[in-house]
């Protein structure tokens, strides 16, 4: 195992009504002006949002709120979130909905109390020195947003999606009410399972290191996503599975099933491309690229694969290259039985790509040229080339 530093320091509020407790814990963390970050209509049309604000008014919490979040969080709408939050004397924000409206607030929080254009931070071309604590109440697990230290923002001037990861970005309390869950559509709910189990995927496939702990959980963790999201998927209504992935979404984005290694998330930076230009759903852009990443890095070491496909899986195939090939062939079909796309056509909607498109893809992908990514193996313009033309058929 290599050193590590754990920091997840968000408090978990978990279960039916928990958000009746905003207001109790901005008010224990030394907020008393709240500014409430919200996606559409559903959670003004729940009631959720008015819970959320009858809850904070009880604590004697002032609050505003912002709504119009977009799947894939845009700067713009940040950007007015800052100048909202400094006008109204905002001392704490609350991101509600998923990991979008969560990491919006987490933006916000930054902006609030930084100097300079916001992008700069998600370009990393300026260190974060500070932010306003930000509160979450989760309603779709997927993101796992609530306890990471990860936020994502798209520049739709640009095309571009960029990550940032800083302590800063930690909330000071999580609220998971699986309750809320029930109405997702189907397809939201298969996104966002699929996006927990990559968190971990990200996490496991790296490069060699004894974590015998650590993979324990990793591939519990997984096992309970394969087996619960479909059951979430058929019916978001059902407490039971729709709980087990709510808390998988969590605990596969705070960390901890990755200590002591190297994380990869190539996949995430492949897929946030295609997010950034197609405006696709984030986890049906993971699941349209997934198998052809596996494939093309399953030489670098099939016995990892194998592994996976063993205790994960349940495969029993004694050849190490036969249980890699069956593991990956149940992960890509496990995708396609909660009706995702598994390639780059279904997730477009279009026939396959010209490959000077792919090139482009790929170009965007390492920062025109700048960067490489992953750590299983590691990539560049070419091999993310490849992996796209893989994803292509």
């Amino acid at each position: 195992m290599q050193e590590f530093t754990f920091y997840s320091p968000t408090k978990v509020l978990f279960g039916p009504d928990a958000e009746w407790q905003v207001g109790q814990e901005v008010k224990r963390f030394g907020g008393t002006r709240a500014l409430l970050v919200y996606g559409g209509g559903s959670a003004v049309k729940s009631g959720l949002l008015g819970r959320v604000e009858e809850s904070l008014s009880q604590s004697g919490i002032a609050h505003q709120a912002l709504g119009g979040v977009h799947p894939n969080p845009l700067l713009s709408l940040a950007q007015e979130g800052v100048r909202q939050a400094q006008e109204f004397g905002a001392d704490f924000v609350i991101g509600v909905g998923g990991g979008s409206a969560i990491d919006t607030a987490k933006a916000i929080a930054i902006g609030a109390v930084n100097q300079g254009p916001l992008w700069d931070y998600w370009e990393q071309k300026r260190p974060v020195a500070g932010a306003l604590p930000v509160g979450a109440v989760t309603t779709i697990p997927a993101a796992g947003s609530e306890t990471s230290d990860s936020a994502v923002l798209t520049n739709q001037e640009i095309h571009v999606k960029r990550g940032l990861s800083c302590d800063e970005n930690r909330p000071r309390f999580a609220v998971l009410n699986p309750r809320l869950c029930a109405t997702l559509p189907a397809y939201q709910v298969a996104c966002g399972a699929t996006d927990i189990l990559m968190h971990t995927l990200e996490r496991y496939f790296t490069p060699p290191a004894q974590n015998q702990l650590t993979d324990e959980l990793a591939e519990g963790l997984m096992r309970t996503v394969l087996h619960n999201g479909p059951l979430a998927v058929q019916n978001p209504a059902d407490y039971q599975p729709m709980s087990e992935l709510m808390w998988c979404g969590s605990i596969s984005h705070n960390g901890l099933t990755g200590l002591g290694a190297k994380k990869d998330f190539s996949n995430h930076q492949i897929g946030h491309e295609l997010s950034a230009r197609y405006d696709v759903a984030h986890g049906a852009s993971l699941s349209a690229v997934w198998g052809a990443w596996a494939t093309y890095c399953l030489p670098v070491n099939p016995a990892r694969f194998a592994r996976f496909a063993r205790q994960v899986w349940g495969i029993q195939e004694s050849d190490c290259q036969a249980a890699a090939q069956a593991g990956i062939r149940a992960t890509v079909d496990w995708f396609a039985s909660l009706g995702l796309p598994t390639s780059l056509p279904q997730l477009l909607g279009r026939g396959p790509l010209a490959e000077e498109e792919l090139h482009q893809l790929a170009v965007g992908v390492t920062y025109q040229g700048k960067r490489t990514i992953g750590s299983f193996r590691v990539l560049g313009e070419q091999e993310i080339f490849e992996i796209y033309r893989l994803a292509n058929r």
